[in-house]
Formats: structure tokens, C-alpha cells, sequence
């Protein structure tokens, strides 16, 4: 299953998908986690130093090496240059399972308290004034877009703040969006800024309140975003613990806040793929994207008859 972790800034989309990642590792279960940030925090949410953050390989400098992988034998790609950050996956295209072993894995993701994790890459200061980010998330989407995954097997992604994400059409990569929301007018701006967007692409979205400290302010998102709330993560020492840089175990968290994060694991077990509609929406962006800007002949590089599904890597 997909997750994506949206939000304001400052919400506490980070510490949250941090936290909900050592939850789902601390369960023994599979966890491939990708820092799409701007800010590119997560892997020090989750333990890494931040010397072993900045040595960090990053997708974002292995493009070339991804297109060149997942292009595979796809005779309607020529060659690696000719892909884009949403070029769909067709026939002869190389699927990627998330916990597999192989070439884009072994560059660009290393292991962290039993979680695979991958990194967008910062925006330096050669990029100031000559990319937008979206160069560096890029490489994720299309890693996404021929990624199969299946029930029992989460793949978490940490936003960039705010709707940056559509931008393209990654915020239709998810089986579920956790918009991380205070209990503020602002936060809640951004929720339905990105519901708005998101309405008629079927994302299933669902808010997490955070930083909720009494009763007043489960009222007031209860009343802002309704049914859309699927809990709250209450003021947390765990949580300011780790930010002075004192991890403590997941365990320990307080039970409130673990209770959340085992109603959210419940929200994306339920949750069951439409593969049909996946595929439909990344030829659908990936044509929006030629026609905009990519030029049109790579609207060429749609395969009709293709159709990403779980059985295609059995």
C-alpha cells in the first residue's frame, strides 16, 4: 500500500510519517519510506545523524540510472533520455517490487531501524535559480509509477508542505493521503485547498489532527473538516524527547497517540487498489505533461494495452 504524508508547514507531517514508520517497523512489517521534502528531515526523524543524513545517496542524482532501469526492453522508449518524471510504465517496461533487490535500490536507498529508506535529495545551491524542485521528486514518481506493491507492504511518503504536490501527478500515487492538520485556521485552509484539488481524482484523503492539546481543539477540527478526521496526536514528550535529540523507542510513545497510529494502520489495510484506475491516471498526467510542456511525440510512449498489476512480477 501507498501513503502519503501532506500538510502545512510546521504541522508535523514529518514528525508524523517518521512516527508512523518506526510504528508499522516496530510491527515487523515491510517499510519502504522516501523523503520527498524540500527539507529532506525524515531520515533524522527516524534515527540518522545528520552526518549520516548529508552522506545520504540520493534519487535524485541517480535519474539517469532509474530511467535506464525501469525502461527495460519497452520498445516505445529509445533510450533513458527520452523518459520524463511521469512516463508510464508499458510492455517490456522493468517492474519494481518495494523490497526486492536490484540496481536502483542498491544506489540510491540503505536500511534504518528495519525501514528501507530513499531520499529526493536537498535543493542546493546549484540548483538555485535553474530547477524547481520537482527535478528531484521526479525520480520517486517514476519509481512509483512502475512500482508494484500489494496488501501487507507499505511504501510511506513524506511530502513537500502544503499542494506543491500538484504539480504533476503524484498525489494520485496513494491508496491513502494523510493530511497532517492543527488545530488552526491556516492548517485547515491547506486541507481543503488539497481536498478541493484532489475531489475528482478519487484520492482518498483523511485528516490526523496534531499538536491537539485539549478538548477545545478536537472540537474545532471535529467541526472544520467533519468525517474527514480520522484521529489526533496529542501534545507528546516522545515527541520533544527525539527533537532534543534523545530517541526513545516507539513503544513508548504515549498510548493515546500509539492508539492513532493503529487506527491509521487500520484506514490503509482497508483500503483496496482500483489497478485500472492507477494505470488510467498515470497515462493521463503523463499525456497532460506532453501536451504542456514534454512535447507531444511522447505521447507515444503510452502503451494502450497495459495495465500495471500484481500478477505482471509473479
Amino acid at each position: 500500500m501507498k501513503i502519503a504524508f501532506v500538510g502545512k508547514g510546521g504541522s508535523g507531517k514529518t514528525t508524523l510519517s517518521s512516527l508512523f514508520v518506526a510504528y508499522l517497523a516496530d510491527a515487523g512489517l515491510p517499510v519502504l519510506a522516501i523523503d520527498a521534502d524540500i527539507n529532506q528531515h525524515l531520515a533524522v526523524a527516524l534515527g540518522a545523524t545528520e552526518e549520516e543524513a548529508l552522506a545520504w545517496p540520493t534519487l535524485g542524482d541517480h535519474m539517469a540510472l532509474i530511467k535506464d532501469y525501469l525502461r527495460g526492453d519497452n520498445p516505445r522508449i529509445p533510450d533513458a533520455a527520452s523518459m520524463i518524471k511521469t512516463t508510464p510504465p508499458g510492455r517490456g517496461s522493468r517492474l519494481v517490487r518495494p523490497f526486492e533487490d536490484n540496481p536502483v535500490f542498491a544506489a540510491c536507498f540503505r536500511r534504518l531501524g528495519g525501514v528501507r529508506l530513499g531520499v529526493t535529495g536537498q535543493f542546493d545551491e546549484d540548483d538555485l535559480g535553474v530547477k524547481c524542485y520537482h527535478s528531484k521528486v521526479g525520480a520517486a514518481e517514476l519509481l512509483l509509477n512502475h512500482m508494484v506493491d500489494v496488501e501487507g507492504e507499505y511504501v510511506v511518503m513524506d511530502m513537500t508542505a502544503g499542494a506543491d504536490a500538484f504539480a504533476s501527478g503524484l498525489f494520485t500515487r496513494f491508496d491513502v493521503t494523510f493530511l497532517v492538520c492543527e488545530p488552526t485556521v491556516r492548517s485547515v485552509g491547506v486541507y481543503r485547498q488539497y481536498a478541493d484539488y484532489a475531489r475528482d481524482f478519487g484520492v482518498r484523503l483523511v485528516v490526523v489532527g496534531n499538536k491537539v492539546t485539549d478538548a477545545e481543539d478536537v472540537e474545532f477540527l471535529q467541526d472544520q473538516v467533519g468525517p474527514a478526521l480520522l484521529g489526533w496526536l496529542s501534545a507528546s514528550g516522545h515527541v520533544r524527547a527525539a527533537e532534543r535529540g534523545r530517541a526513545r523507542p516507539i513503544a513508548e510513545l504515549e498510548p493515546v497517540n500509539l492508539s492513532t497510529l493503529n487506527t491509521m494502520r487500520e484506514a490503509v489495510d482497508a483500503e483496496q487498489r482500483d489497478w485500472a484506475r492507477y494505470q488510467r491516471q498515470a497515462v493521463e498526467f503523463h499525456l497532460r505533461n506532453a501536451a504542456a510542456w514534454a512535447g507531444a511525440d511522447l505521447a507515444a510512449q503510452v502503451d494502450p494495452e497495459f495495465v500495471l498489476s500484481p500478477r505482471l512480477t509473479v
